[in-house]
């Protein structure tokens, strides 16, 4: 008769659940219409963790994350989401599953209100919750609620995106260059914020043009050139070669 050690069993489901990726993508090829950007692309956010996605301008950033968040079906390859394939889910049931999207160029609606459009994006009967959440991480919001938001600065405009993704309580956040454009005292308060994400459990998968400002947040690097991934590790390894000179400019 063999006895069976419960908690040896619990341990052993326990680590399988924690060892669960946020977000795998595994042989992904992808791209618009008969033009193919991405080539077998593989990459692992694991759970809780911060990650950082550079690569020069053209190189295939926003199209994986695209294809991470179903606006583009891949022509091959497999993407994971907490363990479930989504290749074919539609963004919706991505979203359901926890996964938040914040785009590159002021994903909000301009011609609502601040407050309707983090209502928008609030659970059912939590809207005034997600609202008051939204004004104590960016106070200048709660300042603003009644102004479409349209009419906000691009500093603010930004803020409000990256609020509404907190106010969903996401697993796995995408960021696309959030700090674009923005003045440096809003790209501080846009990295805190990421952190402040990062402490609370969520994985997030960051492209931004401030490598230096990723790679401090990112406990893994990605490096993507002409849609291939040239590079994966810590960050320590990437500034330890040539790498980092060779795709990035070395600032």
């Amino acid at each position: 008769m063999t006895t069976t050690n419960t908690a040896d069993t619990a341990s052993t489901n326990g680590a399988a659940q924690v060892d669960v990726a946020a977000l795998a993508l595994r042989g992904v090829t992808s791209g618009y219409d008969h033009t193919t950007i991405l080539r077998d692309v593989d990459l692992v956010v694991p759970a809780g963790s911060v990650t950082a996605l550079l690569g020069p301008n053209g190189a295939g950033k926003s199209t994986l994350l695209k294809t991470v968040s179903g606006l583009i079906r891949p022509t091959s390859g497999t993407v994971e989401i907490g363990g479930q394939d989504v290749t074919k889910l539609p963004t919706f049931r991505r979203s359901q599953l926890g996964l938040c999207h914040v785009p590159e160029g002021r994903g909000i609606f301009r011609s609502l209100t601040v407050r309707e459009n983090l209502e928008q994006q609030a659970a059912a009967g939590h809207e005034a919750e997600a609202v008051e959440r939204a004004a104590e991480v960016f106070p200048i919001l709660g300042e603003r609620l009644e102004q479409r938001a349209g009419l906000l600065s691009g500093g603010q405009q930004q803020m409000l995106a990256m609020a509404r993704a907190y106010t969903t309580n996401p697993k796995l956040i995408l960021v696309d260059e959030a700090s674009l454009g923005l003045a440096p005292i809003v790209v501080d308060a846009i990295f805190q914020f990421l952190q402040d994400i990062a402490s609370k459990g969520t994985a997030l998968l960051i492209v931004d043009q401030f490598a230096a400002r990723a790679l401090a947040m990112a406990s893994s690097v990605y490096v993507l050139n002409r849609g291939e991934m040239v590079f994966s590790g810590t960050s320590a390894e990437l500034l330890d070669g040539d790498l980092f000179a060779r795709y990035l400019g070395g600032e």
